[in-house]
Parts: structure tokens; C-alpha cells; sequence
């Protein structure tokens, strides 16, 4: 169906005659309301959309389609929430895995339907508890996690085949992975029965938050070991979260969210099929990884336009005949960033409007921010409201009841086409670029971002955007808010368990896997993912394993870019 020509242009001129008499008339009374609005992208938004905006050959069949088919721009299941909830997550992560764990079973309790594992810097950057270089970072902004034994227990009386766990971990991703795999055995969960995601996005880390070890190459390729040992192995399990979250969180807008991240996945899906591996064997399993901003009607039209360029991209430039290698399926956590230490609490409502966009956008999966955590780490009392925000959507809200339901709204899908467009034609130069890769060592990318934050905070100090509690509504009141504090004696505890894991393993295998882990790193693209797991096996520590690898690849120092 196309909108009929004669019909959009009588819309057309009675637009021009609504404008010339009745816009004319109320702005001469009020000439504020003359003032331009605009996307964060810097392109104008009309007063009001209609179907002309969405031009004479717009055709819905091939625009939307219908949820479950192709492209898929109103959701990747044709049920949708009709047939089950997004899957509910808190991301939760603090001192030792005895801490954690406990946090994990009170979320469970509480109606958490996944876990979400934060991990500490050290544990981010490959590093035990008692390297001097993990001083003072020990359990701080997530768990400590050093071997296979706080790995039992983190997940100590938490059934892995009855829960998904996503953990967002990059740089040591096969390290925790591996330990995973190893907890599960134990528990006598086979690997095909594990459900879950690791984020293992490392070219975001170059572009946006700095966790990497290893220069690019090697780093690509430990990437893709681990996509290719996921769809041999794990074939229920997320083998990576391509992650735009961070991209956003650094400063870049909506368009560039979703051009960056589709990027990054483009550069993967070549690494994985350059090495022999067929498109529809692993792309089922690649997932997405956004964040839900404060512009409402932005977000859920940055949602759908991922979705379906997506299944452009995977259709037309990489033959993709499976339509689950065309879903772009996502999890979705509210923006940190516009979280607010001022007036805290205003936060509850900002990841309140947040979670409903990214539910209204068809998200796979959520994380509520907590309000408190501009202050610190979540408290038992911040996560369950910001859990109950999820619980409300659902089960109160009414917007589960039928899929897509913003859907045919002129101006959302005129903002769905245009971030659609606008993404395009980021990828198309950065593919003219040489790819992602490329882009970043040039430092385009980081560029981009650092433009847009630039723009935000300029808007933000010169008045032009209101941040409640900031910049205006402001209140001199004491801060009256619970804050959670780590124990500082946490990393005495890593220690001292970390000297009794090494007294008590058999120091030769460990020496023995660690070897045969250096040899395979040394060779140009046998799978290390084997080497890893043996080792954790034998209890070597996440640091030891990280650096064999630092030994073989050396590690990356990013260039000054000006």
C-alpha cells in the first residue's frame, strides 16, 4: 500500500493553509511559539507531521511489514510481549562473589527474570587482586573475579541452566567465559543447555571506554574465537553484545548510536567470515547492546530503524539466508549519563521514561538504572524500585497488549526513516574508509563523538537544553540519600584467597596449559578459546592467562589524537 498522490497533495496544500492562517495568526499573538526545534542530529522537526512527510512511494509492506518477518521494523517476534515479557535484568556486580551472589539471589527473589554480571576494573583490564596495578580498584565497580573458585561462587546455589546471565566483560571476555563454562560442568549443565550473552565487543572499547589490553589485530581475532567456539559449542548463547550503550554514553546522538554500533558489526561479520566460517552458522547469535535516552519518541524511532537496517545490511551486503541472521535482537540498559546527583531522585521518573521507550522500541531485554547511582553503588532499596519500574510496564502499563503500537504514527515513522537514512550514510563512509577498523585508527570516530558531546554540554551551560535539577529548577537542599560504601578490606580478602589457590593446585599442569596456550597464541588463527578453558581448569588465575597473551601480542597504547 502507497499513500494515494492526488490525496497527499490536497494534504499538502491544506498544510500551506493551515500554516499561512491559523500557525500565522496564534504566532503573532505568541511570537515565542516561532522558535525552531530540532533532532539532536541537527535537522528541524516540523509542528506537525502527516502523511506527506513520508512521501508519495512510501509503502508499508516494504517499510514495516508485519512484526517477525522482514525487515523486521516492528519487532523480530511476531508476538512480541504478547507471548512473553523482555527478559528483566539489574546489572549488579560488587566485592567479592560472596557479596554478589547474595545481590544476585535477592534480585532473583525480588522477580528478576536474568542476571547481569559487573565485573571490577582489575578483572576488566587482566589483572588479579593482588597486582599492584589492581590497588585501590578491588571490587569497586563490580565483582572480583580472579579464578575459577570466586567463579563457583558467584554463581554458588544459582541453577545456570534455568538462568540467563549476561556479563559485560570485553578485553578478558574468553577468561570469564571460559570460568562460566567451567561452573556449569560442575553443576552438570551441558554447554548446549547455557543460556546468556558476553558483551566481547572490542572495537567499542578503542572508540568509547578504554578497557582493552591487546592492540586491534589480536584482539579481533580473540573476538572471533570466541563467536566461532559460541556457535560450535553454546548454541543458545549470545556470543557478543555489540554495544552501542558505551558509544552514547561517551557523547554520541541517536544517529550515531546506531551507525557506529551497525559498524562495529559490520567489521565483526567480515572477521568471522574471513576466517571460513558461513554467515548463517554464527550471525543467529549476534546480539545488540543500546541505550534508552531521555528524547522518548527518539529512542523508539532509533530502535526501529536499527532493527531494519540491520536486516538490510545483513540481507543485501552479506547474503544472509537464515532470517534469525537478520534480527537485530537487543538488550537495552537507561542512560547513565543523564542521571543526576542533584535532586536524585528526579532519576526514578528519567529511567522511568527510558525503560517505556525501549519497551515501545521492542527490546529483548532491560537493566533499570537505580536513582542512586550517580552517588554510588545501587542500594538493596534503589534496585527493587528500579526493578518495580520495569515490573509496572508490564504487568500495569497496557503497552505489552499489541506490538508495535506507535507503529503508522507519521512522525515516528518519519524519524525512523531518517535515522535509518542518516545511519546509512555514516556506514557507507566509514565502509569507504576501509571499515571500522580503519576509522578508529584514523580517530574519525572518536571524533564524531567528541563533537557531538562537545554540542550537548554547550546546549546544556548556554540554557538551549534544561536539565531539571541542573541547569534549572534548581533547590538548595543537604543530600539525603543512602549510599552504599565497599569494603576497603576486600582486596586483603582476594589476596589471601589467591595464596591459597596457588598453594593448594597443581602448579606443573597449570605451567603445562599456560604453555600450551602461549604456542597456540603464537600461531596466526588457531582457536585459543580450548587453550583458556583447559587452563582455568587447572585453576590458573584470570592474570596469568591475560599475561601469556600480553607476552605474545604485547599491549596497546592509543595515540594522541588531535
Amino acid at each position: 500500500m502507497t499513500f494515494d498522490k492526488e490525496k497527499l497533495k490536497k494534504i499538502r496544500e491544506e498544510e500551506k493553509r493551515w500554516e499561512e492562517t491559523t500557525v500565522k495568526k496564534f504566532i503573532e499573538k505568541r511570537p515565542e511559539r516561532k522558535e525552531k526545534f530540532m533532532t539532536d542530529d541537527g535537522f528541524e522537526i516540523k509542528r506537525v507531521y502527516t502523511p506527506s512527510d513520508l512521501g508519495e512511494g512510501w509503502d508499508y509492506l516494504e517499510k514495516l511489514g508485519f512484526p517477525g518477518e522482514y525487515p523486521f521494523t516492528r519487532g523480530v517476534y511476531a508476538t512480541m510481549y504478547r507471548g512473553r515479557f523482555w527478559t528483566m535484568r539489574q546489572y549488579a556486580g560488587f566485592g567479592t562473589a560472596e557479596e554478589s551472589n547474595k545481590r544476585y539471589k535477592y534480585l532473583l527473589s525480588q522477580g528478576q527474570t536474568g542476571l547481569s554480571v559487573a565485573f571490577d576494573l582489575p578483572t576488566q583490564i587482566g589483572y588479579d587482586s593482588d597486582d599492584p596495578m589492581a590497588e585501590g580498584e578491588v571490587g569497586k565497580v563490580g565483582v572480583a573475579i580472579d579464578s575459577l573458585w570466586d567463579m563457583r561462587v558467584l554463581f554458588d546455589g544459582i541453577p545456570l541452566d534455568k538462568v540467563s546471565t549476561s556479563m559485560t566483560i570485553n578485553s578478558t571476555a574468553a577468561n570469564l567465559l571460559a570460568m562460566y563454562i567451567l561452573v556449569a560442568e560442575e553443576q552438570g549443565v551441558k554447554p548446549e543447555q547455557l543460556r546468556g550473552t558476553v558483551q566481547n565487543d572490542i572495537l567499542k572499547e578503542y572508540i568509547a571506554r578504554g578497557t582493552y589490553i591487546f592492540p586491534p589485530q589480536p584482539s579481533m581475532r580473540l573476538t572471533t574465537d570466541i563467536i566461532m567456539y559460541c556457535a560450535e559449542n553454546i548454541p543458545k548463547w549470545n556470543s557478543i553484545s555489540i554495544s552501542g550503550y558505551h558509544i552514547r554514553e561517551a557523547g554520541a546522538n541517536a544517529v550515531q548510536e546506531v551507525a557506529f554500533t551497525l559498524a562495529d558489526g559490520i567489521e565483526y561479520v567480515k572477521a568471522v567470515i574471513e576466517r571460513g566460517m558461513d554467515v548463517d552458522k554464527f550471525a543467529p547469535r549476534l546480539s545488540f547492546f543500546f541505550n534508552a535516552h531521555n528524547n522518548f519518541l527518539e529512542e523508539i524511532a532509533k530502535f526501529r530503524a536499527a532493527r531494519k537496517l540491520w536486516a538490510y545490511i545483513m540481507k543485501e551486503k552479506f547474503n544472509a539466508k537464515n532470517p534469525r541472521s537478520m534480527m537485530l535482537r537487543f538488550h537495552t540498559q537507561t542512560a547513565g549519563s543523564t542521571l543526576t546527583a542533584q535532586q536524585p531522585e528526579n532519576n526514578i521518573v528519567r529511567v522511568a521514561i527510558q525503560a517505556l521507550a525501549a519497551v515501545l522500541g521492542g527490546t529483548q531485554s532491560l537493566h533499570t538504572n537505580s536513582y542512586d547511582e550517580a552517588l554510588s553503588l545501587p542500594t538493596e532499596k534503589s534496585v527493587r524500585i528500579a526493578l518495580r519500574t520495569q515490573q509496572i510496564i508490564a504487568y500495569e502499563s497496557g503497552v505489552v497488549d499489541t506490538v508495535d503500537p506507535l507503529g503508522g504514527s507519521y512522525y515516528i515513522e518519519w524519524l525512523t526513516d531518517h535515522i535509518y537514512d542518516e545511519a546509512l550514510k555514516y556506514i557507507e563512509k566509514i565502509e569507504k574508509m576501509g571499515g571500522m577498523m580503519r576509522a578508529i585508527e584514523r580517530g574519525y570516530i572518536q571524533k564524531e563523538i567528541a563533537d557531538s558531546a562537545y554540542k550537548y554540554q554547550k546546549e546544556v551551560e548556554e540554557k538551549k537544553r534544561i536539565i531539571v535539577g541542573v541547569n534549572e529548577f534548581i533547590v538548595d537542599e543537604p543530600l539525603d540519600v543512602e549510599i552504599l560504601k565497599v569494603d576497603p578490606s576486600i582486596r586483603e580478602k582476594q589476596i589471601e584467597r589467591l595464596k591459597k589457590l596457588r598453594s593448594e593446585r597443581d602448579s606443573k599442569k597449570v605451567e603445562e596449559a599456560l604453555d600450551k596456550l602461549r604456542n597456540a597464541a603464537d600461531t596466526e588463527d588457531e582457536n585459543l578459546m580450548p587453550y583458556i578453558i583447559e587452563a582455568h581448569r587447572h585453576l590458573a588465575t584470570l592474570g596469568e592467562v591475560t599475561n601469556v597473551l600480553r607476552e605474545v601480542w604485547g599491549e596497546y597504547r592509543a595515540p594522541l589524537i588531535f
